[in-house]
């Protein structure tokens, strides 16, 4: 497992990620595929609403549940 603490996606952002953002783009993506973006308490709204609004957005988990659910052995960043 890896030391790195996992940061936000959102642009600039340097803060820890709390949550991950599962999105699939059906025009490109099986519909079983799913892209991950991680956001911290500030972006996880604005973020979700950027790829709702797509239609993208699949789901939105704690990281620590995530990790939990996944193994802990690969990092969440995908996207």
């Amino acid at each position: 497992m890896s030391d790195e603490t996992p940061i936000c996606s959102a642009k600039g952002c340097r803060a820890d990620a709390v949550w991950v953002l599962a999105w699939n783009n059906p025009k490109i993506h099986t519909p079983e595929r799913r892209k991950t973006w991680l956001a911290c308490e500030e972006h996880r709204e604005h973020l979700s609403q950027f790829l709702g609004v797509r239609g993208f957005l699949k789901d939105v988990v704690l990281l620590k549940e995530w990790e939990e659910d996944s193994g802990g052995g690969s990092s969440a960043t995908d996207g």
